[in-house]
């Protein structure tokens, strides 16, 4: 039995991939969640280009069964109508077209602020890849001097990484040369959103980046409040935990200069609500959050001449924080009730890879998704399939126009109190996909309720007198073989 999820992820997604173009291209869109263009590009191709792809695949243990994925995501009779289906023409794909902070934006996806816009080569092939914008890496005053390695990486079970710890701090450049990579970048692409993030010392040096960022055509300037590895106290996280600073700096900020003041949030503090509000009494016209979670690892590899620090922690990992986060803002009355004289647009940053990610974030409620630790990854190309699967999920849908997911699954949430307690649901054991493995079993045993017996036969079975419901064996079965069975009361 073929796992594709699996399968794919062993793909090294190659530069100038031997499997050919077609095939990488296909691989890739699996890797990235975006079946629609996967099953268009391998019902293209015929047995033995397949076989060919197999034969040329380069990896460090074996090929990727290219086979078996196409038989599995395309119809078991072969027939290519599936995918011509579901894989209409681009053109009648919904737009992405969404308003934040005023700004038209041709998608909601931003680089962020981070090692993947640092000069004017990168933003512009990004760019020309098709996101629809950059939050440049923050531009400072201050000598900023970078730790090699400043990178690491927590890994689990053979992936790349879950979760991923950086160093990095702001800009090196001269803060005259990105504010001209920024001129630049606004005139050679005019329909392209270029943010300036920016971090000042004191009232001055923020009221002066910022009207040189405005200076230089920039469509809005971000006021990062929230970098956990400065070198120097006073910076960064250090203003983002405190409510009265950002209050202060966001109103210096948004009364000294007439484009969009983005204030960008830490994480290393309890809640947002209170610096959110601070944002808002600010005069601040949209939020980014989240960045990176302060964190220490230790392996041999994150020490910088032979010593370890606190440093900042994102990738996959961080999602369920940010979302989190982001929540408390979107269902923030004060912050986004409908019908109020001004509200603040939220872009939202953590853990986004796939376009499932993204539109976790657009559902609570955000304008807007920056992305930058699956870019460091993977690369700008990843822009395609972060699109793509958005549009063919509209279009599955029947959503014409992308501010009708932003903030639907808010009306789900409640307090824990008033979540229903009176039934549950049991799992249901798929005896097609089980292959008695008693990985249900261990788990039930050790970590659940002992509610599944497992005898020599190697069939798992419920015990439905002790069973509470809790689905634990269905997160641990390798096999998607425990599903759900319909809710009943208790």
């Amino acid at each position: 039995m073929l796992h594709t999820n699996e399968e794919v992820a062993r793909c090294l997604l190659c530069e100038e991939a031997p499997c050919g173009a077609t095939v990488a291209r296909a691989l890739r869109a699996l890797r990235f969640d975006n079946l629609w263009t996967a099953r268009e590009l391998l019902s293209q191709l015929n047995d033995l280009e397949i076989e060919a792809a197999e034969q040329a695949c380069i990896h460090y243990d074996r090929p990727i069964r290219i086979a078996e994925l196409r038989k599995a995501i395309l119809m078991p009779s072969g027939d290519k109508s599936a995918a011509s289906e579901s894989t209409a023409s681009t053109d009648s794909l919904p737009s992405l077209e969404l308003n934040f902070c005023d700004l038209v934006c041709e998608n909601p996806f931003f680089l962020a602020s981070s090692a993947v816009c640092t000069n004017y080569e990168m933003v512009a092939r990004a760019l020309e890849a098709g996101w629809a914008g950059v939050f440049y890496k923050t531009i400072c005053k201050q000598d900023i001097r970078e730790v090699s390695p400043r990178f690491d990486a927590v890994r689990k079970e053979g992936t790349p990484f879950v979760g991923f710890r950086n160093m990095e701090q702001l800009s090196e450049n001269p803060y005259e040369e990105d504010f001209d990579i920024l001129r630049r970048l606004k005139t050679n692409y005019p329909t392209k959103r270029i943010i300036a993030s920016i971090m000042g010392q004191s009232e001055e040096e923020w009221v002066e980046l910022a009207r040189m960022a405005e200076e230089a055509g920039c469509d809005a300037v971000e006021l990062n409040f929230s970098c956990p590895q400065m070198r120097l106290t006073g910076l960064g996280s250090d203003i983002g935990q405190n409510n009265e600073l950002i209050l202060f700096y966001t109103s210096f900020v948004r009364n000294a200069v007439k484009i969009p003041v983005i204030p960008k949030m830490t994480p290393n503090i309890m809640t947002m609500t209170q610096p959110a509000l601070s944002c808002f009494f600010g005069g601040a016209h949209g939020i980014s959050a989240i960045n990176t979670i302060k964190s220490i690892t230790m392996s041999d590899d994150a020490q910088v001449s032979g010593k370890k620090t606190v440093s900042g922690y994102s990738g996959k990992a961080v999602k369920p924080i940010a979302l989190r986060m982001i929540y408390e803002m979107t269902g923030n009355p004060i912050l986004q009730k409908a019908g109020i004289e001004r509200h603040i647009d939220i872009s939202g940053i953590g853990g986004i890879e796939t376009w499932r990610d993204a539109l976790e974030f657009i559902q609570l409620g955000c304008r807007n998704v920056q992305v930058c630790t699956a870019v460091m990854q993977y690369g700008y190309r990843i822009i395609d399939d972060l699109k793509l699967g958005l549009q063919h999920y509209m279009r599955e849908r029947g959503i014409v126009e992308l501010k009708k997911l932003v903030g639907e699954e808010l009306k789900n949430f409640v307090m824990p109190s008033d979540l229903d307690r009176e039934t549950m649901v049991f799992p249901k054991i798929d005896r097609t996909k089980c292959i008695g493995c008693g990985r249900c079993y261990i788990s039930c045993q050790d970590g659940g309720h002992q509610a599944i017996s497992f005898g020599e036969d190697r069939t798992p079975h419920i015990i439905g007198q002790k069973c509470v419901g809790c689905h634990l064996c269905r997160l641990v079965c390798p096999t998607g073989a425990i599903g759900m069975a319909k809710r009943m009361n208790k």
